[in-house]
C-alpha cells in the first residue's frame, strides 16, 4: 500500500493506527532473506522497483513478484525468460510476456499514457532492445511512438519520419553496426537523444563495443549513451525527461 493512501485511510478511520504502524514497519524496504524489497522506492524516485529476473530461481522470482504485485498493484520485469513466464502463469493469470522484448508484466488497466517519446531503430535486427525501451516507458505512463528501420544507410527513411520525431519531448535512438542514428537524429531535434547501443554487428562491432565508442564519441550535442542493449535504462531514462516536459508545460 502506497504512503499517501495509507495515511489517508488512516485519517478516514478505514485503517486503525495499530495496522498503519504494523505496514509502516517493513518500510522503507522489506526484509525477505534472499532479496531486500525497496518499498519506498516510487516514494523516492517516482517509480516503483522493477524485476530484472533473469538468472533468479523460480521461488524467489515468484514471492518476489507477488509481494511487489501487493504492494503496487503491479510489476514490471525485465530481461524474463518464456519458462519464467509459464511457471508465473499459474499464480499470475493476467500476467503477460513479450518474447522479443523480453518483457514481463502485470499491469493496471486503462492506464493513462502522457506526453510524447519517439522510439527509433536503425535496423530491424535491434527492436528487440527498443521494446525493451517503449514498453518501459508505456508501462511508467509515458505515450510511445515507434520509428523502426530508419537507419543512415538510407536517410530518405529518417526523413520521412522527421516531423513526428520532432514532436517528441525525448527520442530514443537504438542501433547497432557503427551506431550512427543518434549523431544523425541528435542533429536534427532541438530534444534530448538517448542514443542506445546494440550488440547487433558483424565481427569488428566487438558485441556492441563499436556502436558504444560512436555514441560516446559523437560530434552531436544533447546525446546521453546507456549501456550496451540496456532498453530498459533508456526507457526509464526517457520517462523522466518525459514527465519533466509534461509538468512544464502544465
Amino acid at each position: 500500500m502506497e504512503l499517501e493512501q495509507l495515511l489517508t485511510d488512516v485519517q478516514h478511520g478505514s485503517v486503525s493506527v495499530e495496522e498503519a504502524m504494523q505496514q509502516l514497519r517493513r518500510q522503507p524496504f522489506e526484509e525477505m532473506g534472499y532479496a531486500k524489497l525497496d518499498t519506498h522506492r516510487k516514494l523516492r524516485s517516482g517509480f516503483p522497483e522493477v524485476v530484472f529476473c533473469s538468472g533468479k530461481e523460480d521461488e524467489h522470482l515468484s514471492s518476489i513478484y507477488r509481494r511487489l504485485y501487493e504492494q503496487e498493484g503491479e510489476v514490471l520485469g525485465t530481461r524474463a525468460s518464456k519458462e519464467q513466464y509459464n511457471m508465473l502463469k499459474d499464480s499470475f493469470p493476467d500476467i503477460s510476456y513479450d518474447p522479443v522484448s523480453r518483457i514481463l508484466k502485470l499491469e493496471k488497466d486503462n492506464k493513462k499514457k502522457a506526453g510524447l517519446i519517439a522510439v527509433c531503430t536503425a535496423g530491424t535486427a535491434d527492436i528487440a532492445v527498443a521494446e525493451e525501451a517503449a514498453q518501459t516507458a508505456e508501462f511508467f505512463g509515458s505515450r510511445v511512438e515507434r520509428i523502426y528501420d530508419v537507419g543512415v544507410s538510407g536517410l530518405h527513411r529518417l526523413l520521412s519520419k522527421l516531423e513526428l520525431i520532432q514532436q517528441a519531448n525525448c527520442v530514443v535512438a537504438v542501433a547497432g553496426m557503427e551506431g550512427a542514428l543518434g549523431s544523425v537524429i541528435g542533429g536534427l531535434v532541438d530534444k534530448p537523444v538517448i542514443a542506445v547501443p546494440t550488440s547487433v554487428g558483424y565481427g569488428a562491432n566487438l558485441n556492441g563495443l563499436s556502436a558504444l565508442l560512436t555514441m560516446i564519441n559523437s560530434c552531436a550535442n544533447g546525446i546521453a549513451v546507456v549501456n550496451i542493449d540496456n532498453g530498459y535504462g533508456a526507457g526509464y531514462i526517457a520517462t523522466q525527461i518525459n514527465r519533466i516536459a509534461i509538468r512544464a508545460i502544465n
